[in-house]
């Protein structure tokens, strides 16, 4: 099992930035990839960025890039999402998540265990 919470949403002006953090514990995680996903009113659940424990692996969506970026920090088993330049349309929840291979990483059926998820309010 492995356990993920994320923290960080909030309500920010557009233009503002707000950094996500997703916490993991339980199962060793060296061997997992971290991804962050969003899901907005109506909307599927959309990959924006994904990171490997280990190796290095990073992956953001081209929607977001440039503007989002993933990160993690080993020695606190946390992964981030620090997102800039927010617009109005980056309103959603927004969810991390594992998986257990590179190979999966764009497939979000194949995410394993999933946070409650943090809601992202952009005002205009």
């Amino acid at each position: 099992q492995v356990q993920l919470v994320e923290s960080g949403g909030g309500l920010v002006q557009a233009g503002g930035s707000l950094r996500l953090s997703c916490a993991a514990s339980g199962r060793t995680l060296s061997r997992y990839v971290m991804g962050w996903f969003r899901q907005a009113p109506g909307k599927e659940r959309e990959l924006l960025a994904a990171i490997s424990w280990s190796g290095g692996g990073t992956y953001v969506v081209d929607r977001v890039k440039g503007r989002f970026t993933i990160s993690r920090d080993n020695a606190k088993n946390t992964v981030y999402l620090q997102m800039n330049s927010l617009k109005p349309e980056d309103t959603a929840v927004y969810y991390c998540a594992v998986t257990q291979s590179w190979s999966k990483v764009l497939i979000t059926t194949q995410y394993d265990y999933w946070g409650q998820g943090t809601q992202v309010t952009v005002s205009s």
